[in-house]
């Protein structure tokens, strides 16, 4: 793959920008110049690959998302949306009420769920708020795990904007935008 030495300059810039760090700042944290961090947000040359994971954990992104400028690469194994995910959880309270809530099946569900993220999984998904908070930190996991998923789907879908904005870092640090 080649790289855009421009458009990686801008997304450098970008991201530092976004980060509140001056070039001076983001220079001392990577033990550069401000002239080599200059060099590189025009265009006029690249970060050495042996700076590039410290540059991705200093912008607190990929070295995926700054070498391709932000476009997602192929690395994705898999992709889901946010009705699946609401399908999910339909699902595990379907289970309960299909096969009742003293089937070992269900409860092996629920323990398991409960056991695993230390919470009631039944009480969050009687209330909204909770809910989502249980399909955002799904939605994590997944990207964490190589799956990419829309966030303009999750704009959409999620109701409670702390839940978006959770999810939407989550996936820009991890090269999804």
């Amino acid at each position: 793959m080649e790289f855009n030495a421009n458009k990686v300059g801008e997304q450098i810039a970008s991201l530092r920008r976004n980060k509140k760090l001056t070039q001076t700042q983001l220079g001392e944290r990577l033990n550069v110049s401000t002239q080599a961090v200059s060099k590189w947000e025009r265009g006029e040359s690249m970060p050495d690959i042996s700076l590039l994971s410290s540059l991705a954990a200093a912008l607190e992104t990929t070295t995926d998302n700054i070498l391709t400028a932000g476009s997602l690469l192929a690395s994705y194994n898999k992709k889901i949306t946010v009705k699946q995910v609401v399908e999910i959880f339909a699902l595990i309270e379907k289970a309960g009420t299909v096969l009742g809530r003293d089937n070992y099946f269900y409860l092996g569900i629920i323990e398991g769920i409960n056991t695993k993220m230390n919470i009631d999984v039944e009480e969050y998904l009687t209330d909204d708020y909770t809910r989502e908070a249980l399909m955002a930190e799904a939605i994590i996991q997944c990207i964490q795990s190589g799956t990419y998923i829309d966030i303009s789907d999750v704009r959409r879908e999620f109701k409670h904007e702390h839940w978006i904005n959770i999810i939407t870092d989550f996936a820009k640090r991890n090269g999804i935008t």
